[in-house]
């Protein structure tokens, strides 16, 4: 099974983790796209936490018609399964159009994420 996220990601992530611990006012390109293979939820994460490395943040999508800003553990999402038992995946052909804080408000706005 493939990581959710390359190492390179997991820097980028703890970067910007740590300029939002430190009170940095900052709108980041989302870093990595996770998904279900076999349901309806997406995760757009934008940092991890420097004090655990493990705690993300970003637009969450349950496929529930609500996305969120929000947290999820990376230790989580690797335990997830959906239906047919497929884990969480990261969207090998992902590049960013935008901030997240645009993501979040056209989310919101469709009821789903849509890249």
């Amino acid at each position: 099974m493939k990581p959710l996220i390359t190492d390179a990601q997991r820097v980028q992530l703890l970067e910007n983790g740590a300029a939002a611990a430190c009170g940095e006012q900052c709108d980041p390109l989302p870093v990595v796209k996770l998904f279900t293979l076999d349901a309806h939820a997406t995760w757009l994460l934008t940092e991890l936490a420097p004090d655990d490395g493990d705690t993300a943040f970003g637009l969450i999508d349950l496929g529930m018609g609500t996305p969120q800003l929000g947290h999820v553990r990376l230790s989580v999402l690797e335990g997830i399964r959906g239906p047919r038992n497929l884990a969480v995946a990261r969207d090998l052909h992902f590049t960013p159009k935008r901030r997240l804080s645009e993501y979040a408000q056209l989310a919101r706005a469709d009821g789903s994420i849509n890249d």
